[in-house]
């Protein structure tokens, strides 16, 4: 019996790294009865005859898991956002933080494009990267054959086990091409990470890159905070999280509460008055999310 990772999951087969070796394994048919699907990310307990001739036999407890894609054990998700085409988002960027945050899986920004633009936007970039060091969050600023970002990029990708997030067109697959060129992913053919264009990956793969282990599909389809409670939202901001043990009122929503550490540092500006107003907006929109049952 060995220990693996599941790095591909196709047709009912789950194909284990193990010291360098893929085997492929089928799932016991105790997973079955019990509703337990082994998804691509698991560290698992298999035994092989051949590399063609795997059984899995158990699953070791998940550290986290997203159900879209369909991968557990994530160590961090790279954050793709461009400059320029399209702009910089950053309600957008605000939203893929607190669904990775959710999860507790570590961010890595990058803004990508900054050769396509002007001195005042790179300097605004210049600007959103420290308020966004600041809170904690590594940030790489990207370019076009710019190898020193590539560099950062693969320290941070070495032994670890990454997703990645970003809407369409901001350079994810890029990207992958110029840390490995021998991905040569089809940049036309890679969709939004919100699901739509005309990537159709049917299957989740980690791919060996860097010297750590990067999914295929791109990133999260979904970008609504599902069950997220209002009162876990605060804890996917970091910078809430460092002063809301001096609110007055235990449970401070850092709304309408009188003596909030929150609204202090907005108002002192040691927290982004630009980051508290998309807390706001989600604190809205989790408390008019219709209830599913």
């Amino acid at each position: 019996m060995a220990t693996g990772k599941i790095i591909k999951a196709l047709s009912g087969f789950y194909y284990v790294l193990h010291e360098g070796t893929v085997y492929q394994c089928r799932g016991r048919g105790v997973f079955r009865k019990r509703k337990i699907t082994p998804l691509v990310g698991d560290l698992v307990e298999f035994k092989a005859e051949t590399v063609e001739e795997g059984y899995i036999l158990a699953i070791e407890e998940r550290q986290n898991e997203l159900v879209r894609p369909p991968i557990s054990n994530i160590d961090q998700a790279l954050i793709v956002t461009s400059a320029v085409h399209p702009d910089f988002n950053s309600l957008l960027l605000d939203r893929f933080l607190v669904l990775v945050e959710a999860k507790r899986i570590e961010p890595l920004i990058v803004i990508s494009k900054l050769d396509q633009v002007a001195d005042e936007v790179l300097q605004e970039m210049e600007n959103y990267k420290n308020l966004y060091e600041g809170i904690g969050y590594p940030v790489i600023l990207s370019s076009v054959n710019d190898s020193q970002s590539i560099d950062q990029l693969q320290s941070h990708l070495a032994g670890r086990t990454t997703v990645i997030a970003g809407q369409s067109g901001v350079g994810k697959s890029s990207l992958l091409n110029s840390i490995d060129p021998r991905l040569a992913i089809d940049t036309d053919e890679i969709s939004a990470s919100l699901g739509r264009g005309k990537h159709t990956t049917r299957h989740v793969e980690l791919y060996e890159i860097a010297g750590g282990l990067v999914a295929d599909t791109p990133g999260f389809s979904s970008l609504e905070f599902g069950s997220l409670q209002l009162d876990q939202l605060s804890e996917c901001f970091p910078e809430f999280v460092a002063v809301q043990d001096e609110c007055k009122f235990r449970g401070c929503l850092h709304n309408k509460e009188p003596k909030c550490a929150v609204k202090a540092g907005v108002e002192s500006g040691s927290i982004a008055q630009q980051r508290y107003e998309h807390y706001l907006q989600f604190v809205e929109e989790i408390y008019n999310r219709k209830p599913r049952y």
